[in-house]
């Protein structure tokens, strides 16, 4: 693991989401769709790693510390995890991973919110679905350039990781 190289990419992707997607109603999460990433092309105890600090990256821009954290570690941990018995690597497979995740991490970050006492605003479904729906969408089009500033090399048909 190129451990530079992610600070690099964490730091870019924590900038231009509390930058320029800030102003958008629905928007794709960069940061969730780094944690799928590392979660899927990373060793188990790197994509730990990479999940809790990307949770902390999400906290920093976010209204309250901690939450995004918490859920970012817990569902990119299990990710890793269940990456080890069921292949993340086709697209539509991917699609899939960032929508469930974010709809799970983005409900249990609300669910610490609300226990912090923190205001929440009335209508969360909609925006956590749209967040959640555009990041699926955007997020399988990152993985090639991501990969790329990792120097994370893709096997061939018989080669092995």
């Amino acid at each position: 693991m190129h451990w530079l190289r992610f600070a690099v990419l964490v730091l870019l992707a924590t900038v231009l989401q509390a930058s320029f997607f800030a102003d958008l109603n629905s928007k794709p999460d960069l940061l969730l769709i780094l944690l799928v990433f590392f979660a899927v092309h990373c060793d188990t105890s790197d994509a730990i790693i990479c999940s809790f600090v990307i949770g902390f990256a999400a906290d920093l821009i976010g209204p309250t510390m901690g939450p995004q954290m918490i859920s970012y570690g817990i569902f990119g941990s299990a990710l890793a995890y269940l990456h080890r018995v069921i292949a993340i690597k086709q697209i539509p497979y991917q699609i899939i991973a960032i929508f469930i995740t974010g709809l799970l991490a983005g409900s249990v970050a609300c669910l610490l919110n609300f226990l912090k006492g923190e205001p929440s605003p009335p209508k969360i479904i909609a925006p956590l679905f749209g967040i959640a729906l555009y990041s699926s969408i955007v997020g399988p089009f990152l993985f090639l350039p991501s990969a790329w500033w990792m120097h994370i090399r893709k096997p061939g048909r018989f080669g092995r990781r």
